[in-house]
Order: structure tokens, then sequence, then C-alpha cells
């Protein structure tokens, strides 16, 4: 497990550098998954991080995703966070090679051991919200109250995206505490922002494009206008799947 002989890089911009170029040392398989997931190192000669190394190959066939593409959603989703300045889905990037092919590698996030959605206090409801929307914006199949998590300095992270932003409604998450409120103003101006940079930066238009087919994307700014347009979390329907009619 991590320890201080392994000391994280301290920015962004060294992280992904280092996520992306540094040499994978494979740890072991992390049990539990239903995908291939591996505990990793990587590292440079100069910095050393652990990370989870998920290889396309070794995902799960799905019926209603396409093959080989979950390495893609994860990356999709910390692009999206960043993008918000939400910042809680840890640096992800996709690797083109690895000990077992061509997969995404997210920064490992050592977590308080009982820190979990089903456990958090009244304080972290503001946190909540901002993690139920954005659930919402990219249709989040699988959201478990063990993919909400606490480093050991009490900060909120979200892992697990390997299945979102489905063209069609996918939603399933554990979190409902907000159905019928009110989104903060706040939030939503979050998402205006966001919504209107996926439009103008090409920069973020060509990394989305690279990660999600077209009518993904699309799916996705349309997700963003609903949002915008109800200004509300909304109430679950039959067994608690996405509520809302398709897109």
């Amino acid at each position: 497990m991590p320890s201080d002989s392994a000391p994280r890089p301290v920015s962004l911009e060294v992280i992904l550098t280092l996520l992306q170029q540094g040499r994978i040392d494979m740890q072991g398989l992390l049990p539990n998954g239903s995908n291939y997931t591996f505990f990793v190192g990587v590292g440079d000669g100069k910095q050393k991080a652990f990370a989870v190394y998920k290889p396309t190959k070794g995902e799960q066939p799905l019926w209603d995703f396409p093959s080989e593409t979950l390495a893609l959603r994860e990356v999709a989703a910390f692009l999206v966070s960043e993008t918000l300045d939400w910042c809680f889905v840890p640096p992800t990037v996709y690797r083109a090679e690895g000990p077992h092919g061509a997969g995404s590698l997210q920064l490992y996030i050592q977590a308080q051991p009982e820190a979990h959605y089903f456990n958090f206090a009244e304080k972290d409801k503001p946190e909540l919200r901002r993690v139920a929307l954005f659930d919402l914006l990219i249709n989040n199949a699988d959201r478990k109250g063990g993919h909400v998590i606490k480093d050991l300095t009490g900060k909120v992270w979200l892992i697990d995206h390997g299945i979102c932003f489905h063209a069609q409604p996918k939603l399933r998450t554990v979190i409902w505490d907000f159905a019928g409120e009110a989104i903060p103003d706040a939030l939503l101006d979050d998402v205006q922002e966001f919504r209107a940079r996926l439009d103008k930066e090409q920069d973020l238009k060509a990394a989305i494009g690279s990660l999600l087919e077209p009518v993904e994307v699309s799916a996705l700014r349309r997700r963003a206008d609903k949002l915008l347009n109800t200004r509300r979390y909304p109430e679950p329907g039959p067994g608690r799947n996405y509520p809302w009619p398709p897109l």
C-alpha cells in the first residue's frame, strides 16, 4: 500500500505528465471488480505515484455500451470535472500502451476506510449536491455509495466512471437526497459556463470528441441544457432509474 516512500507529485500538470509518460510497475490485481483493475506504481526516475490501471482488454462486455470504451469514459469524466472546476475526479489519462495494453490510468486516492456516501455527515451535504448534479450531467449508470470517498485530509473524491455518457437515459444512483429540490444557483452557473465552453473552446471540443461518440457529445449538451432549463433535481423514476424522458 502507499507509504512515504512513494510521495505524490504536487501539481496537476506534473501528475498528468507522470501518468501519461511514466513507467508502469504492476503491484497487483484489485479484488471485487467486475472488470480487471490493477494497482500500479508510476515513476519517471524523479517522481513516483500510485495509480489504478484499467486495461480495455479487461472490460467485461456490456449489451448497451460499445466494447472497449469504458477507459475512455473514465477520462471523459475527469475532463468534465476539471472543466466545471469541481475537481473531484482523480487525475486520469488514457495510455495507448500498458502492461496489458491500452487503458485508463488514474491517480490512486488513499481513502479513509469507513468514509463513503452512506455514512457522510450533514456537513458533507453541500458537496453531495454537486456530486448528484455531476451524475445527472454525465448520465452516470453506476453511482454506488462506495464510489464517493474521502481522502485522509477529508476531501471528497469520485471514482469509477466507466459506464457514463450514454446517449440514452441511464442514470442509476444511490444519491436521491435532493430529489425535487432547486439546484443551487452557484452550481447552475458552473454548468452554464461548462455548456458555453463546450461550444466555444476548440481544444475542449476536440478532447471530448476524442473520447466520446458524436451522439454522446450531443446528448451531453442536451443534458446540460435540460438542467439549466428545469433548475431542479429530478424525482426518481420506477426502480430509481433515470426519470427524465429520452433526450
